[in-house]
């Protein structure tokens, strides 16, 4: 029998037993009584975060209304649950506070997904050894392209100068303004140590160029674990292997040790993120053309240079950057 489909209303649709009446709700709890703490460390889905209301520190997990939200050392977030410190206790990670700042690579260069490494920082340090393993200036390059694209102020350290002298790489980033220290074995870091104070810095560096000794000497009660150069291949070996942020003694500030590295991906920079740290030349680049990379012949920044607006070392710094996009970094 065909149904009157016109003498159909509400009371003849048909429910499906076992389902609610009650609307979907994206409503999600204050969490008022949140309290705020510093993440120091992340393992495997598992935050260790400072209460500095209370001294001590929490092992915490992302709560789900957080969502797809990463949360990396240096992230400032709202915590709830059992926030005693006991073992065995875990507390919720509810929420993120706004960041200063976030230091982002890519696997490669084609590589289109970006990676955070540390938030808040306010300063890179970024560490080379002189020799053993030798210096890799497109390394040292990549790692200040990241730097200025983060908005934070970089410092270049020179290790191992017992065993080759600093003076070409001091030369080389001259032109740039960039701050730098220049360290001994056995000798004390305090020309280090007074740039790392009263704030949150991160030391960035490819395996083997003493990172973790710096670290050791810096934070006495860090001990993290060192190794030698592979003599066959000049690198060497992940001895950290994941970030961690250590309190300087005195509390005067914040160092954030990372893993070694033996690539940093620049695929989310583009030219004008680089040309931002060279005041000097970015009123210049308003003459270039529409998308222009900076490296082709018409760009205009020849003709600022050449008025006399720059000096010429400046340009030729702007453009090794921005070639070292698009380098390898060997």
């Amino acid at each position: 029998m065909a149904r009157d489909w016109a003498r159909l209303d509400e009371d003849d649709v048909r429910v499906r037993p076992g389902k609610g009446s009650r609307p979907r709700t994206r409503r999600r709890p204050a969490h008022e009584d949140a309290i705020g703490g510093f993440v120091m460390a992340v393992d495997r889905g598992r935050y260790r975060c400072l209460v500095a209301e209370h001294g001590r520190t929490v092992t915490a997990m992302r709560a789900r209304e957080m969502g797809r939200k990463s949360v990396v050392v240096g992230d400032r977030v709202r915590l709830v649950g059992d926030v005693s410190g006991r073992p065995d206790s875990l507390a919720r990670v509810v929420g993120l506070e706004p960041r200063v700042s976030t230091l982002r690579r890519t696997a490669d260069d084609s590589d289109p997904i970006e990676r955070i490494i540390v938030a808040n920082a306010e300063s890179m340090v970024i560490v080379t050894a002189l020799a053993d393993p030798p210096p890799r200036p497109r390394m040292i390059d990549r790692c200040l392209v990241a730097a200025y694209v983060a908005g934070l102020e970089p410092l270049l350290c020179l290790t191992k100068a017992d065993l080759a002298s600093p003076d070409a790489l001091e030369e080389m980033y001259a032109p740039l303004g960039v701050a730098h220290v220049v360290t001994r074995k056995d000798e004390a870091v305090d020309e280090l140590r007074t740039h790392l104070t009263g704030r949150m810095s991160v030391m960035v560096g490819h395996s083997g160029v003493g990172k973790s000794t710096l670290v050791n000497s810096l934070v006495p009660d860090a001990e993290r674990a060192v190794s030698a150069v592979n003599p066959v291949t000049g690198r060497g070996r992940h001895t950290s292997s994941s970030a961690i942020a250590l309190a300087l003694p005195g509390d005067e500030g914040w160092i954030i040790d990372t893993p070694g590295v033996r690539s940093f991906g620049l695929a989310h920079v583009k030219p004008e993120d680089v040309l931002a740290a060279f005041p000097d030349l970015l009123e210049g680049a308003t003459d270039c053309p529409t998308h222009c990379t900076h490296l082709q012949d018409d760009c205009a920044l020849d003709a600022w240079v050449a008025a006399g607006h720059a000096a010429p070392s400046r340009l030729d710094s702007l453009r090794r950057l921005l070639t070292s996009r698009d380098a390898d970094e060997a």
